[in-house]
């Protein structure tokens, strides 16, 4: 089972983000998790808030082996061929370390403030498909033309090809059973969803029937989930019914109590799960 950390990046000072990040790395965490968002999500007023694609290009070069994404990146804030293209400057600035986990963006109150359009759910989850499309053709390097329900393309081309082959191992969020579930099988590599295991059960099997119909091993899509770090034995409970059930990533949750809880949690517990 691989461990990433979530580090809570929101209303904190980027040299705090970057010592965290590497702090995850030190302790032997698989992979480092932010936001993208342009505003806090929590709390009161203001605070600090780094652009969620340019934050990763940075942190690249800050650390040399941790693995590092966005959960998820809102596919209203770029068009899809831009974020294609910073997808593949963070994967060469990485060295092949991104994780590139997509979603149909939800944070209504920024989009109406900063004047990000914001359409309804249908439409989102059509642009969602459509980045999902546009960007793993465009990870190929070949001329692609496609008519999108939102988004098209005409003889697009994006160079160099990623470092990672095919391309950057693609998340897709959510358990919604008409549109999210679909597009995992056809497209993810990795399927994100809250829960506990046998409440994603019905889900887990909807999931394993969509993807054989489109022609892929259900077995390739791995399972991830959300572990909470704020109690040792209830992580330490909760990992192993999520590793029993088949799921090979969780994503660990800040804790409130910092830092000295997420290097007990990687000193005590993450080695049983990761021999």
């Amino acid at each position: 089972m691989r461990f990433g950390l979530d580090v809570a990046q929101q209303r904190m000072p980027w040299d705090e983000v970057v010592s965290r990040v590497r702090f995850a790395e030190e302790l032997g965490f698989d992979g480092a998790w932010g936001f993208d968002h342009l505003q806090p999500m929590y709390g009161d007023g203001p605070g600090e808030t780094f652009e969620g694609m340019t934050t990763l290009a940075a942190l690249a070069g800050a650390t040399t082996r941790i693995r590092l994404g966005l959960l998820v990146t809102g596919v209203t804030y770029r068009h899809p061929s831009v974020l294609a293209a910073q997808a593949l400057t963070v994967d060469h600035a990485s060295h092949g370390r991104l994780e590139l986990s997509l979603g149909a963006a939800w944070f209504d109150k920024e989009h109406q403030e900063l004047g990000i359009s914001f359409p309804p759910t249908s439409v989102r989850f059509d642009l969602l498909e459509d980045a999902l499309e546009i960007i793993t053709r465009l990870f190929t390097g070949e001329a692609v033309s496609y008519e999108g329900r939102v988004v098209s393309l005409k003889d697009a081309r994006l160079r160099p090809l990623p470092v990672q082959q095919p391309h950057p191992p693609i998340w897709v969020g959510g358990n919604g059973p008409r549109r999210t579930l679909p597009l995992v099988a056809r497209f993810a590599d990795v399927w994100h969803a809250w829960g506990t295991p046998n409440a994603l059960q019905e889900a887990n099997e909807r999931l394993d029937k969509l993807a054989s119909e489109a022609g892929r091993d259900p077995a390739a899509i791995m399972r991830a989930s959300s572990l909470s770090l704020d109690d040792m034995d209830t992580a330490r409970r909760h990992a192993a019914k999520w590793r029993d059930a088949g799921y090979g990533y969780l994503v660990c949750g800040w804790p409130e109590a910092g830092r000295s809880q997420v290097e007990r949690f990687a000193r005590e517990i993450m080695p049983e799960f990761t021999r």
